[in-house]
């Protein structure tokens, strides 16, 4: 088990809550009042600042009680999202039906697990000195192959960045599912795919009443 220094690892909680605060701002803004670049890396400037002060002084003190450290996935959708002014993409920014799903899903297993509501161990898995490195490095070459074929690439960037993070600095436990996972970004796809499902049977009840009216005439 190898373990990011203490240090390094505030560090990166610090900054990661700073990025995570400035897009939390971002995404609460109306589309029509979307920031600037100059505007959108002033506010990433001062969220890393207020996170990066000492002690009970810093916002990432208060977070961090409840919900640690942010994964590294997390961060990464989170740059994807602050990225817009500089990277123009499809609004498929945040998190697809499918990655939703599979943190959704996964996560539902791993916190099951950790409650001692299953017996898989796969938290401790994470930690594995040989199956969790080959599993980062596995998963990493298929984000680089997604990426190439231009496949979800604002998501394989994300998920890209984290697994070099996790596997250059063992950020931001030491534990592979905590660069990939947490509660925060469980939150996010749970209520993205609630909000897909309720969106998709609204467009089916327009649909069958569009189809009612066209049969009685």
């Amino acid at each position: 088990m190898i373990l990011p220094e203490l240090l390094l690892q505030s560090t990166y909680g610090k900054v990661a809550w700073g990025i995570v605060l400035a897009t939390l701002v971002v995404s609460l803004l109306p589309a029509a009042r979307q920031l600037s670049r100059r505007a959108t890396a002033q506010l990433l400037g001062v969220m890393t600042v207020l996170t990066l002060l000492p002690g009970q002084f810093s916002p990432a003190y208060w977070i961090a009680l409840a919900l640690q450290w942010p994964s590294g996935l997390l961060v990464g959708l989170c740059l994807v999202r602050l990225a817009r002014p500089w990277w123009p993409a499809p609004a498929n920014r945040g998190l697809s039906v499918a990655l939703a799903g599979a943190i959704a899903l996964f996560g539902a297993v791993l916190y099951l697990d950790a409650l001692g509501l299953l017996s898989l161990g796969l938290y401790f898995w994470g930690f594995g000195p040989r199956g969790a490195p080959l599993f980062a490095l596995a998963a990493m070459a298929l984000c680089v192959a997604w990426i190439i074929q231009g496949r979800s690439r604002p998501q394989a960037f994300a998920v890209l960045g984290a697994l070099t993070l996790f596997t250059l600095l063992r950020l931001p436990t030491g534990n592979l599912w905590d660069a990939l996972l947490d509660p925060m970004l469980w939150i996010w796809a749970v209520v993205t795919l609630a909000i897909r499902a309720w969106r998709k049977r609204q467009r089916n009840l327009v649909t069958n009443k569009i189809n009612q009216g066209v049969g009685s005439c």
